[in-house]
């Protein structure tokens, strides 16, 4: 029989911060679980503990200083690795492109900092799957490998048990499925070497089985240790010694021959993509405004000296990044973790509202504003570097001098733009809301003034006849009074691009768990919501909007179907009130497309896939296109989407909105028919989608910046009179092609430079000039398709090109001195 090893032996204690408690309980288990992992190596010279999640290391060092002296000690002794390089271990499907950035930003400035080291090891081993872009993630952030648990064996075949991960872009890591389980029981640990062994090819290559009491932590006992050594006298068994993750990738390294995986990690856990749409929800509002306040904040540092706010937003960011926390941001924990939760990313975005308003309103009070009796002056400012055209709501008290009609200017006497009043949120007499189209300049902001004017512009927005039509000469819809659904959609001189014949608001039987164990698809339909109103609610120059009732049960469906002027989309804008337990609700959408394909965003990127039924992790837009156009679907908080396709052109694109197990339900527990549990996803809430038809290709119809606009809005705000050095319309930053600039931001360094992030969102490669005229700069950049870049901008020096931790790339990470 072929000798097989040798068997590095991994030390670790997996520890869930939230699960089946709440964080003050994992706080208190990390303490434990580290000052064990110390006690062990005074007892066993040769003993290793390996420790990922760069949080759990900094509540030690808050907590118990004298207990993070004692690992910084076996930290410089190389016996308490240190790997992950992340805040936690993150669901990796759900959080954003920009918060992986920040994972490995502040971990390893953090680790560098306090310890004295980096982690080059990625370690991920209980999320529910991987996205395609972490190879891309990792690489940028220092870490050349990744140990992942899921998917298992039995959920996907990879092309062997390590291979070299690969992104689009062609950035790699060495990849390892670690067998069986990353915890073992606290005794002797025979059997769980059998089971990893079971599930390890036999070859002489070095393999790696982790061991240790994990989940409410704990780490390798005793019994534990002294089973390894008694294991590594057996014939029966390989060679086998405690070792690090760093050891065991540089020698499997070594080995040639090593297959290529070039895409995602998929599937475990397919209901965590929808489980709790409160928290993903948050999540997503959470990320999006912190992007919109750096910039603001760092444009805000140039223009009117406002002072950095860089600990703010790493406080805030780091508030979100534990939020992502796999078993929270998955929807899998206990009900009263997600009042922690929903407490941790309040604070979040709150400090990114008031940071955003301060640096806004620091810039707007600097534009030239002359007086002007009865004239009110209104700024709008547009977060993406690129021009856009957006529908403004403005909601205001009534001063004196517009009660009445209004007359909207672009700039102080520009064009005359159509007003129409919407409904506003306050039901008491004394405020009012409108909307208008603004043509904004990139990442900048216009000057409009509104004045006393006549009825030639202004428009009530009441509706002026019983159609069920949408046009506004770029997209036509029909809403179908009998169904409540959309009859046709399509660009205002083409085809219609939907089918009929399926059922757009349907009720699915799920009686899998919160996680939907042994399952790939939601797709058991019981139902549908049936419509019980129909009423057009506004009409005209500005917006179009029809209001749709529907019912299921106890269950109830608004949605409000809006067309605004110019726009390339119907917008959606969804309430519903959910009291089904045990049952989920997709939104489908069925295009009748011959030769489609599936695009669905990820973080970062996008990956074509199969239209077989699957649920699948989406972030804000999926696109069904054929040779001959198709139609995208934007939104701004959901994550699960599943395509149907069929050989007759039709493909129904589901998005799961909403689903109802019980909380924290693990199978193969059962439900008791008369038990009392909580269920997930019972209430009100409210988010919005859009569709867009496009004759052409996604790429040239815009869709990405289309969702990116959707997820990060425009700005309004009020202004007065004042004399100042700014132009009534500005832009302070721009880029053309398929290029997308995410993020503006102050350095970590605090030394007045400014990192611009930027991303190729086509596919392809591209060769772009990127302007920053606020820091008097212009450069050129080319991108590989889908590919991540960081440039440092700094005082009297060109645009260099840094890693994701803002460092320079050909040089060691920057250490803390002792």
């Amino acid at each position: 029989m072929t000798k097989r090893g040798p068997l590095h032996m991994i030390g670790n204690a997996h520890i869930d911060a939230v699960w089946l408690w709440q964080w003050q309980e994992g706080y208190q288990e990390v303490r434990a679980t580290f000052r064990s992992a110390l006690d062990r190596m005074e007892e066993y010279p040769d003993y290793v503990f390996t420790a990922d999640s760069v949080a759990y290391l900094s509540w030690i060092a808050e907590h118990d200083p004298g207990l993070f002296e004692r690992i910084r000690k076996r930290v410089a002794e190389g016996r308490f690795e240190i790997v992950g390089g992340w805040w936690v271990e993150p669901d990796c499907n759900l959080p954003g492109g920009e918060a992986f950035v920040r994972h490995a930003l502040y971990s390893q400035r953090w680790l560098a900092e306090q310890l004295g080291v980096i982690a080059t090891v990625g370690c991920n081993v209980d999320p529910f799957g991987h996205n395609a872009m972490l190879p891309q993630l990792l690489s940028k952030a220092r870490l050349d490998s990744y140990a992942f648990l899921r998917p298992q064996a039995h959920e996907r075949e990879l092309p062997g048990q390590k291979f070299w991960w690969e992104s689009a872009d062609g950035s790699r890591v060495l990849a390892y499925r670690i067998p069986h389980e990353y915890c073992s029981p606290g005794g002797e640990i025979s059997g769980h070497v059998a089971k990893a062994l079971q599930q390890l090819p036999a070859t002489t290559e070095p393999l790696m089985v982790f061991y240790g009491v994990g989940n409410h932590g704990g780490g390798p006992t005793i019994e534990n240790i002294e089973s390894i050594k008694q294991l590594a006298g057996r014939d029966l068994y390989p060679e086998m010694f405690p070792s690090t993750m760093r050891r065991f990738f540089d020698e499997a390294r070594t080995f040639d021959g090593l297959p290529v995986h070039p895409t995602e990690l998929q599937p475990h856990a397919i209901g965590c993509y929808a489980a709790h749409s409160g928290i993903k929800r948050q999540n997503r509002l959470a990320e999006q405004s912190l992007l919109a306040a750096e910039k603001w904040s760092t444009i805000a540092a140039s223009v009117s000296g406002m002072p950095s706010a860089t600990a703010e937003l790493g406080h805030a960011w780091k508030q979100v990044l534990f939020n992502q926390f796999h078993d929270i941001a998955a929807g899998t924990a206990i009900e009263p973790a997600y009042e922690d939760a929903r407490d941790q990313l309040g604070e979040a975005k709150a400090i990114a509202a008031r940071l955003a308003n301060h640096s806004i309103q620091s810039i707007a009070r600097q534009i030239d504003i002359p007086a002007e009796s009865s004239m009110v002056p209104v700024v709008v400012f547009n977060p993406h570097a690129w021009p856009t055209t957006a529908t403004v709501e403005l909601e205001f008290g009534y001063p004196a001098p517009l009660r009445d009609a209004i007359e909207l200017r672009e700039g102080l006497d520009g064009r005359v733009i159509n007003v129409q009043e919407v409904r506003s949120a306050a039901t008491a007499n004394g405020r009012r809301r409108i909307a208008f189209k603004a043509s904004l300049p990139p990442l900048g902001y216009q000057l409009f003034t509104m004045r006393p004017g006549d009825t030639s512009s202004y428009h009530l927005g009441e509706p002026s006849r019983d159609s069920f039509v949408l046009d506004n000469g770029v997209v036509r819809a029909e809403v179908d009074p009998k169904t409540g659904w959309l009859k046709c959609l399509g660009t205002a001189d083409g085809r219609n691009l939907l089918a009929s014949g399926v059922a757009h608001a349907q009720v699915i039987d799920d009686d899998t768990d919160t996680w939907s164990h042994g399952v790939r698809s939601l797709w058991k339909t019981a139902d549908a919501f049936r419509v019980k109103r129909v009423r057009r609610l506004a009409d005209g120059p500005v917006r179009q909007l029809i209001r749709v009732e529907s019912a299921y049960g106890e269950s109830r469906l608004i949605e409000e179907f809006v067309l605004d002027a110019e726009s390339d989309a119907v917008e959606v804008r969804v309430t519903v009130d959910w009291r089904e337990q045990l049952k989920a609700l997709k939104l489908c959408v069925p295009i009748a497309v011959p030769d489609s394909v599936a695009t669905h965003e990820i973080p970062y990127g996008h990956l074509v896939r199969e239209q077989n039924r699957e649920e699948v992790p989406s972030h804000a837009w999926v696109d069904i296109s054929g040779p001959s156009g198709g139609v995208a679907l934007l939104n701004d908080g959901k994550y699960s989407f599943a395509v149907d396709g069929t050989t007759d052109g039709l493909s129904v694109l589901a998005m799961t909105a909403v689903r109802s197990p019980a909380y924290a339900w693990h199978d193969p527990r059962q439900l008791d028919d008369d038990g009392v549990y909580e269920y997930l996803d019972q209430g009100i809430q409210r988010f919005t989608y859009r569709l867009q038809p496009h004759d052409a290709d996604w790429r040239t119809s815009h869709v990405v910046r289309r969702a990116a606009e959707l997820n990060q809005p425009v700005t309004p705000l009020i202004e007065c009179f004042h004399a100042g050095p700014l132009a009534p319309s500005q832009s302070y930053l721009a880029v053309a092609g398929d290029v997308v600039v995410s993020v503006l931001k102050q350095a970590e360094d605090n030394d007045g430079a400014v990192i611009l992030r930027a991303h190729e969102i086509a596919g392809r490669s591209a060769d772009v000039t990127i302007d920053v005229p606020f820091l008097d700069r212009s450069f050129q950049a080319g991108f590989r398709p889908q590919e991540i870049k960081t440039f440092r901008l700094a005082a009297d020096t060109d645009a260099t090109e840094v890693d994701l931790i803002e460092w320079n790339a050909d040089q060691p990470p920057v250490i803390a001195s002792e």
